[in-house]
């Protein structure tokens, strides 16, 4: 039996791992042989964990360019319990939110890591790119704290019988912890929540009823346009 370095946290399955659970677009396709090579080399996860995260860059070089990424976007971006920003599992679209970034933002610069324009920080790939760079201890203890979000994804993730399950695993593993699954809360469906309302037949459920049904009322202070002038004044 094969034995392998379980070292506490290893830079290089990192930013492997980052690099699979991003777009997978012809660059990244044409990568997987040396993105395999390197988790082999560095030994720093179990066989069976290898083996899996082997299966699932077979079936990226396998399949047809245009289903691999289709299936990306369904998978990733078209749901929030498998979404890979962290904080959409953390703060959803509370304004907290928006703090969560800036903080993040400004430890990777004190790290002298800054995002490329567009970039999220709390983009999985980002984090485990920033990641990867720290000391073992400290990346170790980053990525623990962490853990319960990752535990979710690979739920979901599993949920969905999805071979990206056993990247989120690896993870898991090198933060030391176990990859258990857990429940996942049904989510309404993306499109259901973006519908458009049917014209003339009310409004989303959030927001105005039909006709006939009680109608919300939305009492808007008026001070901000201070005193109505006389009647007969010119306006």
């Amino acid at each position: 039996m094969a034995l392998f370095t379980h070292s506490p946290v290893a830079s290089k399955s990192l930013r492997v791992l980052a690099r699979l659970l991003g777009y997978p677009d012809a660059e990244l396709r044409g990568h997987l042989a040396e993105l395999c090579d390197a988790l082999h080399q560095e030994r720093a996860l179990p066989p069976q964990r290898l083996a899996e995260l082997d299966a699932l860059m077979a079936s990226l070089a396998r399949a047809a360019p245009l289903d691999v990424e289709a299936a990306y976007v369904e998978l990733f971006d078209r749901g929030r319990s498998t979404s890979l920003h962290l904080f959409e599992h953390v703060h959803g679209d509370s304004r907290e939110r928006g703090p969560a970034m800036i903080d993040l933002a400004q430890t990777y610069e004190k790290a002298g890591m800054f995002l490329a324009e567009g970039e999220m920080p709390d983009f999985l790939p980002v984090v485990l790119e920033f990641t990867s760079t720290q000391p073992p201890r400290e990346a170790r203890e980053f990525l623990a704290e962490m853990a319960h979000i990752f535990n979710a994804i690979f739920s979901a993730l599993q949920q969905r019988g999805s071979a990206y399950a056993c990247v989120l695993g690896a993870l898991l593993e090198l933060a030391g912890e176990k990859a258990q699954p857990v429940e996942v809360a049904a989510e309404e469906p993306i499109d259901a929540v973006w519908e458009e309302p049917v014209v003339f037949d009310g409004c989303s459920s959030k927001g105005q009823a039909k006709p006939g049904q009680p109608q919300p009322i939305h009492i808007v202070p008026n001070a901000a346009r201070g005193p109505r002038p006389a009647q007969g004044a010119q306006a």
